[in-house]
């Protein structure tokens, strides 16, 4: 069960405004930094894997709680949350524990079968745990925020200070010069523009002809959607192995990818148009084929292909060959079968819709299109065992 409590943490990033003592040409949340930062740590992970293995359920988990780390701490400037940190590092991880004890009390880590909330206290308080992991992490974090401060530098490059910003952020990705997945982005290539493509889903807005609060865009979704994913996966299986774990998360991560070709085309318009599902299907492979997949190694293409191709199919590699099936069977449950839960990760799509319209309307912003969005996902899950609870907003936002 995903307590209701958590899943407004996890939307309380998308009104966290960054850089908001700089001109700004575009809107900038912590939601899209944590998105557009797990992504990059995908890549980086990727990169490390031919010389080290990679715990992905760590670093999945400790993307999580980094996550949730900034959201209680709010936008507190990075110099001074280094500073505080290096004063008063364990008082404040205390203090983000407390507040989200309650919400993540019936929550087991998929990393270590332990209480997540145990986990995530080693994981803030050891210097020695995850270390690799944090490390990859970490290094995704100053990529994404460089690429933010890239922005903000060239929409005032005069303002006081900003140089001294600009040698310090150059100065810590520095640092991790020996991650081979840093020097890849950092040389201007295809790497980079990888990043750069990502980045660009920040602009895009959810629900565009729709007045909201907070406004989300397809990047900051994109990473709603993954960790609700993450955090449904044990409803289908208690112990999933770790490529499933990996596999859910990450198709959920990149699973509006093509949707820096094709925009944020509203469900109604696709689905009542006939024929048109089909036809954008076939636009975004054509462009994911042309404009994403050059932009990859050859060895990572064919499983971004396997994250975004029937992505909402439950799926497994059997023989070499991809293969949909209506239901997963245990036995699939192993790392060599590649096992996708896609039927889950629709589930999570339509949650992360629903709560985007539940939170607007909290705030008192009234659409048809919210409502009727919200009694359509409550009209198909309201009898759901376990499901319910989370498509059950509409008593606590009516007037």
């Amino acid at each position: 069960m995903i307590p209701t409590r958590l899943i407004k943490r996890i939307f309380e990033a998308a009104s966290i405004q960054r850089w908001n003592d700089h001109v700004r040409p575009v809107e900038l949340t912590e939601l899209d930094k944590q998105a557009h930062k797990m992504l990059i740590a995908y890549m980086l992970g990727r990169f490390q894997e031919p010389a080290q293995e990679v715990n992905w359920p760590r670093i999945i988990e400790g993307g999580l709680f980094e996550f949730l780390q900034r959201v209680v701490l709010t936008d507190i400037k990075p110099p001074v949350f280094h500073y505080l940190m290096k004063k008063a590092g364990r008082q404040l991880n205390r203090y983000v524990l407390e507040q989200v004890q309650e919400e993540l009390s019936d929550l087991t880590s998929l990393a270590s079968g332990r209480p997540i909330i145990e986990e995530m206290a080693a994981y803030l308080e050891r210097p020695d745990f995850a270390a690799r992991e944090k490390r990859i992490l970490s290094a995704a974090h100053y990529l994404a925020t460089k690429w933010e401060f890239e922005l903000v530098y060239n929409a005032f490059p005069k303002m006081y200070g900003i140089d001294e910003t600009k040698r310090e952020i150059e100065d810590k990705i520095e640092d991790y010069f020996e991650l081979p997945g840093v020097q890849r982005i950092l040389l201007g290539g295809k790497s980079h523009h990888f990043v750069d493509l990502l980045s660009q889903l920040r602009f895009q807005k959810r629900w565009s002809k729709t007045p909201r609060i907070p406004q989300t865009t397809v990047l900051g979704h994109m990473l709603v959607v993954a960790f609700f994913s993450y955090l449904l996966t044990p409803l289908r299986i208690k112990k999933p192995c770790k490529r499933r774990i990996y596999n859910n998360f990450f198709s959920a991560l990149f699973h509006d990818l093509p949707e820096v070709y094709t925009r944020d085309i509203i469900s109604p318009v696709k689905r009542k148009v006939a024929g048109l599902e089909q036809v954008i299907l076939e636009y975004e492979k054509k462009k994911l084929e042309e404009k994403i997949l050059p932009l990859l190694p050859d060895s990572w293409q064919e499983e971004l292909l396997y994250f975004l191709e029937d992505q909402f199919e439950n799926r497994i590699v059997q023989e070499g060959r991809k293969k949909t099936v209506k239901e997963m069977k245990e036995e699939w449950n192993r790392d060599e079968f590649q096992p996708v839960d896609g039927t889950l990760v629709k589930v999570a799509d339509e949650m992360a819709a629903y709560w985007e319209a539940a939170i607007s309307l909290s705030h008192g912003i009234r659409s048809p299109h919210l409502e009727e969005a919200m009694a359509s996902l409550e009209n198909k899950y309201g009898n759901h065992k376990r499901l319910a609870h989370v498509f059950s907003a509409t008593k606590d936002y009516s007037s």
